[in-house]
């Protein structure tokens, strides 16, 4: 039971972390070809300000699929050295998660005023 347990927890963080991988890439092709096409003309500061926000969301999102990898993860670790290893991604991830969030909510609330 273990052993099918451990094999199905490896395909779901193969997949999930394939799922962030794609969503950052495509955030990051899609906020470069943004910048490159602000070359031609510069953008007003809303709409840079757009550019990055569109970014960060998409980053979280990646983050998040990320974390939830490391939290299935965890739950087949065996040894206390993986286990820290994963406790200090899991922690590096929340904290980048958090931060971007939490500008996020703080243009967010610049644009409403």
């Amino acid at each position: 039971m273990r052993e099918w347990f451990v094999l199905a927890s490896e395909g779901a963080v193969l997949l999930i972390d394939s799922i962030a991988m794609a969503v950052i890439v495509l955030a990051t092709l899609q906020a470069c070809g943004a910048c490159l096409r602000a070359l031609g003309h510069p953008p007003s500061g809303h709409e840079r300000r757009a550019i990055w926000l569109r970014y960060a969301r998409w980053l979280v999102a990646g983050l998040t699929f990320q974390l939830a990898a490391d939290i299935i993860e965890t739950s087949t670790t065996d040894g206390w050295d993986a286990i820290a290893r994963m406790a200090a991604v899991a922690a590096i991830r929340t904290a980048l998660n958090w931060f971007l969030d939490r500008d996020l909510s703080d243009v967010r609330e610049r644009d409403l005023a």
